[in-house]
């Protein structure tokens, strides 16, 4: 479903309103005192948070982000606050960016909190979006689409819940009985609610769904609220407990490893980071500049919403990294996707129309424009993903690393022969038999290395080659952004331009090859008519890697099954696991889009934070799907 943004609306009095909804956004007295009374001192906070590791809130309307912001003053403001706060909420009409600006300015206190909201305030498109804010310590899980599809997908245990929205007579599907009984799916036990409204309606609705009420004394001109708790257990009980010793094995320095290194030391893990080669970066992640964009569909398919998220949050992330002081060389200078047909080009016409994301995520261009674009003649019109760009994928294992600190032991140039399990966790086993490193859990991110390990037998893995043409290159000469169709090129990049990339299944030649070059070549005078010419394919540089790829496209994330066991039933649930044993692989072309996302959600899995990623989208990224979906034998795609 579309997302519709807000618009900014007031009263006369200047109070907060929506047309759409005939109703205001917070109490007319004061919206401050509100979230502080009724929501914040609602739920017994901040005493219920202090000296905790964690602590989560689910909220069922974000607005315009005033309880949230009011909430993290207060953990700020709490010296006993727990280590790490999360925020879970859903908005159907978030507002923009700038409006969020002008909303905020009234409330001058949270100038420094707002700023960084809205400096990390997504791009409008449907679904789940993870902010790491105040240094990683607070964590906003957005969920933009409607709550009742929110709430039903994200994967979270809720300490407390903040029933906010506009009122029940102007939104009743936000308090529906459907709501009630998904947020008690949701509720850790103990878990409390408040909310200001205490209609009938409401108050059965929570009954029913498992809440034990009471109206206590409400705020401004209201003179009572409702506050609750869960009176039984959630369906769950208790949730896992969180590890007790933070202490991980990564094999494989690629982005996969470093992007993960970075994501657990941000946790208080430390990390013994093994590769057999003499620095990070140097396989399949070596290449001097990769794509970083989206791959939409007409049906908006797992593969159109995984890469749409792993966009999304790539960037970020790399904008993130540089706010710390750690900069990777990048450039969203955009990316142009070409038709390779009059009937494809309507067909992209057509999925911009039907999906109706933000322009600045993805618009249709004609020739005339694209070519405008690229500063430069073009083969067709296509998708314009003006946010996009490219990144240099050995300065992002570099800047995580770094970012990382001192809680990653990095050991380069040490080959790992074996895996062996014992009652103290993981070994990583050198050939001479040595011990090279070990930990309670040991995450395979070894690119396509990953097949060398029993461990891992069970998993597809499949090896693509790929070889990369390296294109002599002036500055400021075209295209001036990423083009694609069938292959790219990228801009000039330290006096080069990328060209390519080949695709080829179980080819172990590790020599670059003419043919592949004039393949290459091929693809770019395909996208950029007679730019090709005057390049030589047998005189030409460049750069053979092996990816990881899966059968279905779709990267392996997560807990590796035991295959040993067969499951009881066909639900991922039942899939036995190895413990402490998981992998991060099956990225294939598309390393830099899944690198970051997967990192996040496999640090949150480890955890048990809430996940960046919803239900539906965790299960088709699992490694366990080949137990319960064996892989059909034929040609695997970029």
């Amino acid at each position: 479903m579309p997302i519709i943004p807000a618009r900014l609306e007031r009263t006369p009095d200047g109070v907060l309103y929506s047309s759409a909804f005939d109703d205001v956004y917070h109490s007319p007295e004061d919206a401050l005192g509100q979230a502080r009374h009724v929501f914040i001192a609602g739920n017994g906070l901040p005493e219920r948070w202090q000296r905790r590791e964690r602590f989560t809130l689910v909220e069922t309307g974000f607005g315009a982000g005033l309880n949230f912001l009011a909430t993290w003053a207060a953990w700020r403001d709490d010296p006993l606050r727990c280590a790490r706060l999360h925020f879970v909420s859903c908005e159907r009409q978030p507002f923009r960016r700038e409006d969020l600006a002008l909303i905020h300015a009234r409330w001058p206190a949270f100038a420094t909190q707002a700023a960084e909201l809205q400096a990390q305030w997504p791009v409008l498109a449907p679904g789940l979006h993870r902010l790491n804010l105040d240094g990683g310590r607070v964590t906003l899980t957005l969920f933009l689409g409607d709550a009742a599809d929110g709430l039903a997908q994200i994967v979270a245990r809720a300490d407390a819940f903040y029933l906010d929205g506009f009122a029940p007579a102007k939104n009743p599907d936000l308090w529906s009985a459907r709501i009630f009984h998904l947020l008690a799916r949701l509720a850790a036990p103990g878990a409390t609610l408040a909310t200001w409204s205490v209609a009938g309606s409401v108050r059965e609705g929570l009954r029913r769904a498992g809440f034990e009420t009471d109206k206590v004394r409400g705020f401004g001109g209201k003179w009572q609220m409702l506050r609750g708790r869960l009176a039984r257990a959630a369906a769950e009980d208790a949730p896992p407990a969180a590890p007790t010793a933070r202490h991980a094995l990564v094999i494989g320095a690629g982005i996969a490893g470093c992007t993960l290194a970075e994501r657990l030391a941000e946790r208080g893990w430390r990390i013994d980071l093994v590769d057999a080669a003499a620095a990070p970066g140097q396989g399949a992640s070596g290449n001097l500049a990769g794509v970083l964009r989206p791959l939409p569909s007409l049906d908006d398919n797992r593969m159109s919403r995984l890469t749409r998220a792993g966009s999304l949050h790539g960037w970020r992330n790399i904008a993130n990294l540089a706010a710390r002081g750690f900069p990777v060389r990048s450039d969203a200078c955009g990316v142009l996707h070409l038709a390779r047909d009059a009937a494809q080009q309507a067909k992209m016409r057509a999925v911009v129309e039907r999906l109706a994301l933000p322009p600045e995520h993805v618009a249709y261009v004609d020739e005339t424009r694209a070519a405008q674009i690229a500063g430069c003649a073009v083969a067709a019109g296509g998708w314009w993903f003006a946010g996009s760009g490219w990144v240099q994928p050995p300065s992002l294992c570099a800047a995580s690393l770094v970012a990382a600190g001192t809680r990653v032991r990095a050991q380069f140039g040490r080959p790992v022969a074996r895996l062996q399990r014992d009652a103290e966790g993981w070994r990583a086993i050198a050939a001479d038999g040595s011990t090279i490193a070990a930990a309670p859990v040991v995450v395979l991110a070894a690119g396509v290395g990953v097949r060398d390990f029993d461990v891992a037998s069970g998993l597809p893995v499949v090896s693509a080659r790929g070889q990369v043409s390296h294109l002599p290159a002036s500055p400021g000469t075209a295209p001036k952004v990423v083009v694609c169709r069938g292959g790219y090129v990228s801009p000039e990049v330290d006096g080069v331009r990328c060209a390519g990339a080949t695709f080829a299944v179980d080819d172990d030649d590790t020599a670059l090859r003419a043919a592949d070059h004039a393949d290459n070549l091929d693809k770019l005078d395909a996208m950029l008519p007679g730019f090709a010419s005057g390049f030589s394919a047998a005189r030409l540089s460049g750069r053979v890697g092996f990816r990881p790829a899966s059968p279905d496209r779709l990267p392996m994330i997560g807990a590796v099954a035991d295959a040993g066991v067969p499951p009881h039933k066909p639900e991922l649930a039942a899939v036995a696991r190895q413990p402490g044993l998981y992998v991060l692989s099956g990225y294939g072309a598309r390393g830099l889009v899944w690198s970051a996302l997967a990192a996040e959600l496999l640090a949150s899995q480890l955890e048990h934070d809430p996940l960046p990623l919803t239900r539906d989208l965790c299960e088709a990224v699992d490694p366990a799907r080949f137990v319960l979906r064996p892989p059909a034998t034929g040609r695997i795609d970029e």
